[in-house]
């Protein structure tokens, strides 16, 4: 008997437990908010300056640099600077040998003096044919070779003149001068060397810089170029002085472009831009290492968004978030010449709104097709979608052209969020984001 009892009490316990389990369900499902709430950083819209940079590296330059080479060869007799060593325009800076080139010089004056004397010798010839021409005693052939043999001489003579100025000149260079004040920033010979002259192959034996004018060359990617003009301001950051900014305009833009890696994957194409240094530090050297930030365009009091509210998706992306149904039907539905907007992405950020509702574009609201009813506590917050339009961009900010009003509370985070997650009318939470 007691044993029936208890078998009858346990399966009425056992039904018992899982009607109350089978109820606890259904109450949990008729007030479950079938939302998912995802957690975010909001900011309000404002205005400030945007500043658009175009970034670059590159290297440091004198503006005017010369490179020192002989116009002919002949050894090193001497180097009257060091490499430092600060010279002025004129200023006498390598000697070479002068015996070879002496030696030419006194054999082509030489030539000069012989040729010089057949002038003066076929000159007369000539006179004396003449004189016995006219007389009749000599031949037209006679008067014609004594003409040209003075012609020929002459000629000679003018030729063994300009190999003189040749020599000359070669000689007169041996002495090497400075053309311009600078800094002597190389010297590739040393005294009793060869130096390599001649038309095709010079060999350079000393560079001289002016150290107080000096550029930044950098690297511009052909997408930003586009944007730059001569006298733009740039702001210039030298690996060498850290934590100083310098400031510079652009001087010069080139007009060919220079690819690297051509044919692959890696193809970069860009171009050089000079930026000249308006104050040059000192102890600057060149080949340092420099980043150049050319401001391209400004815009004051201007209405900005943060770079990370800014994200994109399909073009009537509100329709197509509530299931496979809802995504299909939006598909069927639409008219057969907006087939095109189907795959189109628009740029857009999420601002905050206390209940579900359509998208405004374009001045219009548009009606989301199947919504879906929830219920959701008093005070929830949601995300709407905003098709906005951006202009220029500083390193933080968008310039915000229209779509949304100064003091409109935007989702500018996290980033999984608004890169992925976030969907039109979907309950948020938020968090407050003084950045005051």
């Amino acid at each position: 008997m007691i044993k029936k009892l208890y078998k009858k009490n346990k399966k009425l316990f056992i039904s018992g437990f899982i009607g109350l389990l089978i109820i606890l369900i259904i109450v949990g499902n008729i007030f479950r908010d079938d939302s998912e709430v995802i957690n975010v950083v909001t900011e309000k819209i404002g205005r400030q300056t945007i500043i658009q940079k175009v970034n670059a590296s590159g290297k440091i330059q004198p503006e005017r640099e010369v490179k020192i080479s002989a116009t002919s060869s002949a050894i090193i007799d001497s180097i009257t600077v060091v490499e430092g060593e600060y010279v002025k325009k004129n200023q006498h800076l390598i000697s070479l040998d002068r015996k070879q080139l002496q030696a030419n010089v006194d054999q082509v004056t030489s030539a000069v003096r012989s040729a010089s004397a057949r002038v003066k010798q076929d000159k007369a010839n000539r006179e004396r044919v003449e004189r016995i021409y006219e007389q009749g005693l000599a031949s037209d052939q006679e008067l014609e070779a004594a003409q040209a043999a003075y012609e020929i001489s002459k000629s000679q003579l003018d030729q063994s003149r300009a190999s003189l100025l040749v020599s000359q000149d070669a000689l007169d260079k041996a002495r090497l001068v400075s053309p311009q004040n600078g800094i002597v920033t190389k010297i590739n010979k040393e005294v009793a060397e060869m130096a390599m002259g001649g038309m095709f192959s010079l060999d350079v034996l000393m560079i001289i810089a002016d150290l107080s004018r000096m550029e930044v060359i950098v690297d511009v990617n052909e997408n930003d170029v586009v944007s730059i003009s001569i006298g733009d301001t740039s702001e210039i950051e030298i690996d060498a002085y850290i934590d100083t900014v310098f400031y510079g305009v652009v001087s010069e833009i080139a007009l060919i472009a220079e690819t690297s890696n051509f044919g692959s994957q890696e193809q970069v194409t860009n171009f050089k831009v000079k930026v000249r240094m308006l104050d040059v530090p000192p102890n600057i050297r060149p080949g340092m290492s420099a980043t150049a930030n050319i401001i391209t365009e400004v815009r004051n009091n201007a209405l900005a968004i943060p770079i990370q509210s800014l994200t994109v998706r399909e073009y009537g992306s509100e329709n197509k978030l509530f299931g496979e149904e809802n995504s299909k039907k939006w598909e069927k539905d639409d008219e057969p010449d907006n087939n095109s907007k189907k795959k189109e992405l628009e740029e857009l950020v999420f601002i905050i709104a206390d209940k579900q509702g359509g998208v405004q574009r374009d001045g219009e609201v548009s009606e989301v097709k199947n919504l879906k009813e929830n219920k959701f506590k008093r005070g929830s917050q949601f995300v709407h979608i905003r098709p906005v339009k951006v202009g220029i961009s500083s390193e933080t900010h968008y310039e915000l052209l229209n779509g949304l009003e100064e003091n409109d509370l935007i989702v500018i985070g996290n980033y999984k969020a608004v890169s992925k997650e976030l969907k039109h009318n979907m309950q948020v939470s938020t968090e407050e984001d003084d950045k005051d």
